[in-house]
């Protein structure tokens, strides 16, 4: 049985956590707010520009001119793996469901005899993954000491992959990361990039009609061959704006609960505490009793 010092030592310890995890907690809340509407401000822009890209590419997937970035290299024998995950940790299970994600498709590519490279943003991915598939990886990017996404760290990252592509180095490319819905519900996501692969929209939906609404000039491949590769940058900074929020939304949640279970904890070993002291007194009395009777 623990002395009532070393309880004494254990509830002051605990205390102080909570109140990491309470500044924690406040600090995530406060970034959430403008991560959120970072990510909420980007997604009608990407839809729109989706859209556009849809119409255009419907009309020149078939073209013997169309551009290498949505034709494809006429191969999916080499896959690229970007798995986007957060610098840090401390947000639950965030950072191991993205990399769950990656993992099993993954396997499933190799299980088909693909050949696999993978590049991470983030190191808390690059960690997990580097465990099992080191063999596989290629590049890491390290966002760490950004105090801000922007857009241009989603076209350094897009420059890398369409380097890599325009080498020869893979076939399709396709980018893992959190899509965030609230607070407590980030759904890890899949999306390919390369060959570039664009929604046409439900029947009767008005942006599903781009391409016949529009006449455009120069040609619609002159058009793809310049917004392709703006189109991977989009696309990789909604995956930046989409994580960063569901990050801080999942550390707010994490510290939340973190929180509480130190409360519970603090209220358990109050009661352990003055239940060991009202036994060390009631021994003590005891003694002082059995001592006078003797006299």
């Amino acid at each position: 049985m623990p002395s009532l010092k070393d309880l004494k030592n254990r509830i002051e310890s605990v205390k102080s956590t909570r109140k990491i995890t309470k500044a924690m907690q406040m600090v995530a809340a406060a970034k959430l707010r403008r991560a959120q509407e970072a990510a909420e401000a980007g997604r009608p822009y990407a839809e729109r520009f989706n859209a556009v890209m849809a119409g255009l590419a419907a009309g020149a997937a078939d073209s013997e001119s169309a551009p290498k970035l949505l034709a494809g290299t006429g191969s999916d024998k080499t896959h690229l793996i970007v798995v986007m995950t957060a610098e840090r940790g401390l947000c639950g299970g965030f950072n191991a469901s993205i990399a769950r994600k990656a993992r099993i498709r993954i396997e499933e590519l190799l299980a088909e005899g693909k050949e696999v490279k993978i590049l991470t943003v983030g190191k808390k991915g690059r960690d997990m993954m580097r465990r099992d598939l080191g063999q596989y990886f290629v590049g890491h990017v390290d966002l760490s000491e950004v105090k801000r996404i922007g857009y241009g760290n989603a076209q350094d990252i897009a420059k890398d992959i369409l380097d890599r592509f325009a080498a020869g180095e893979f076939d399709v490319a396709t980018i893992f990361y959190a899509e965030f819905q609230n607070v407590v519900t980030q759904i890890p996501t899949a999306k390919q990039i390369i060959p570039a692969a664009y929604d046409e929209g439900e029947e009767g939906d008005e942006d599903a009609g781009a391409g016949a609404l529009y006449d455009y000039e120069p040609s619609e491949d002159a058009i793809l061959a310049d917004l392709l590769p703006r189109g991977v940058a989009t696309q990789i900074f909604t995956a930046l704006l989409e994580n960063n929020a569901s990050f801080n939304g999942a550390q707010m949640s994490a510290m939340d609960n973190a929180t509480r279970n130190a409360g519970e904890m603090i209220d358990k070993l109050t009661i352990e505490y003055n239940r060991s002291r009202q036994a060390v007194i009631t021994n003590e009395l005891i003694e002082i009793i059995s001592g006078a009777e003797a006299l």
